[in-house]
C-alpha cells in the first residue's frame, strides 16, 4: 500500500494555479488585500487541479494514539496511564478537541495504533456524529529509543500504512480536508529526534518542555535525544528506518495519513509539532505531499517552527498554543475554508460593475 500511494503523489497543476492567480486579481477587492489567503487559495487550486477548488468540507479529525518506551527515561512527569484515560475522554466528548470540532462541525476518529495500557470501556457510540474509535494497534507501545530502535522497519510500515487506510477511509466517506491529532504521553520527544532527523538542526533547537517539565527534565529530553540520535545514526534519505529508529507509531501513522491525502489531492491541515514531525517523514517519502500540507499553527514547542522552515509552510494562526489533539487546526479550519469561500463566492469586476482603477 506504501509504494502505490507514494507513486500516486504528483506536483500541483500549474493551470489551475495560473487560473485561481488570475481569478484573485479580478475580485472585487484590491489585488493581494487578502495576504496569505490568496497564497493559499491558489495552492489549493494547484492540488485539486481545479479553479476553484472544491470547498473543504465536511472536516475530519482524526487522532492517532499510541505510548512511548522512551517513557522510563523520565522524559514527562505524566504516568503513561493518561494516554488510555484521555482516548475516553476523546469518545466522550469531553476534551478541548471535541469542544472545537463542535464549533466547526468536524468529526472526530479516534485510532489506537499503539496504546500500551488497556483502553478504559467506551461509551456507545450509536449516536449520529459521535467520536468513533478505531483499532489499529501495532503494538503495545514503542521501545525505548534510548536503548534500542523505537520499531522494527516492518512496525513502522503497519503504523504507516494504517494511516494511509485511515486517510482513505475519510475521504472515501465525504471527507473534503482531513485534520492531523495526537495523542501518546512523552511523544514530544521522538517528536524532537525526528526533527532533528530529518533536518540536522541540532537537539537542543528541536527540543521542548512539552506539558511544561522543569529545568532538570527538560535537559534530561535533550540529552535523551541527541543520544538517541548519536545511537541510531538515522539516514533522513530512509525516511522509514527514521520512523522506526527514534518515532513513535502515532508519528508513523500521521505521516500515513498525510501521504494518503496527498494521494487523493485533498488538503491536510497540520496541528502542532507531532504533525509537523510526521509531515517532515511524509515529505521525505514523497517531496510533492507538501502541496496538500496546509499548516494549522505555530505550536510553541520549538521543533514546530523548525520543521515548517524546512517543509516550507506559513502557520496560519500563532496563539502560543501546545495542547496537540487537533486543537490548533481545528482553530484554523475556518481561515482554509474562507481562502476558498472567496473564489466561490466573490463578484469580478466586472460582474458586479464595480470600476477598476
Amino acid at each position: 500500500m506504501l509504494e502505490p500511494t507514494i507513486a500516486a503523489i504528483g506536483p500541483l497543476d500549474f493551470s489551475a494555479m495560473a487560473a485561481a492567480r488570475d481569478l484573485q486579481g479580478r475580485l472585487t477587492k484590491p489585488a493581494g488585500s487578502l495576504g496569505a489567503l490568496e497564497d493559499l487559495s491558489v495552492r489549493l487550486a494547484g492540488l485539486a487541479g481545479s479553479c476553484p477548488p472544491p470547498l473543504p468540507e465536511p472536516a475530519a479529525v482524526a487522532i492517532f494514539a499510541g505510548d512511548h518506551g522512551v517513557h522510563a527515561q523520565g522524559v514527562t512527569p505524566w504516568p503513561q496511564e493518561v494516554t488510555a484515560q484521555m482516548i475516553a475522554n476523546f469518545l466522550a466528548g469531553g476534551a478541548v478537541v471535541n469542544a472545537f470540532a463542535r464549533q466547526a462541525g468536524a468529526s472526530v476518529t479516534v485510532v489506537d495504533v499503539g496504546v500500551a495500557t488497556p483502553l478504559p470501556p467506551v461509551p456507545d457510540a450509536a449516536t449520529a456524529g459521535a467520536p468513533r474509535l478505531v483499532a489499529a494497534n501495532v503494538r503495545a507501545g514503542t521501545r525505548d529509543l534510548a536503548v534500542t530502535a523505537a520499531l522494527t522497519r516492518d512496525e513502522a510500515r503497519t503504523a504507516v500504512e494504517s494511516g494511509i487506510r485511515i486517510a482513505y477511509d475519510l475521504i472515501d466517506g465525504g471527507a473534503g480536508i482531513l485534520l492531523t491529532g495526537d495523542m501518546g504521553i512523552g511523544n514530544t520527544t521522538p517528536a524532537a529526534a525526528l526533527v532533528a532527523a530529518f533536518t540536522g538542526i541540532d537537539p537542543a533547537e528541536t527540543t521542548g518542555r512539552g506539558t511544561g517539565v522543569d529545568d532538570p527534565t527538560y535537559a534530561r529530553k535533550v540529552a535523551v535525544v541527541r543520544d538517541a540520535l548519536r545511537r541510531h545514526q538515522p539516514d533522513p534519505a530512509d525516511p522509514l528506518g527514521v520512523l522506526a529508529a527514534v518515532g513513535g507509531l502515532e508519528h508513523a501513522a500521521l505521516a500515513g495519513l498525510i501521504l494518503g491525502a496527498a494521494a487523493r489531492r485533498v488538503p491536510v491541515l497540520l496541528d502542532g509539532v507531532i504533525a509537523v514531525s510526521a509531515a517532515l517523514a511524509a515529505a521525505a517519502f514523497a517531496p510533492d505531499a507538501t502541496g496538500a500540507m496546509v499548516a494549522g499553527h505555530r505550536s510553541a514547542e520549538p521543533g514546530a517552527t523548525v520543521a515548517l522552515r524546512h517543509l516550507g509552510l506559513e502557520p496560519l494562526v500563532d496563539l502560543g498554543l501546545r495542547l496537540g489533539e487537533g486543537t490548533g487546526a481545528l482553530l484554523a479550519l475556518p481561515v482554509v475554508t474562507g481562502a476558498v469561500r472567496v473564489l466561490h463566492e466573490v463578484a469580478t469586476f466586472d460582474s458586479a460593475g464595480v470600476a477598476e482603477k
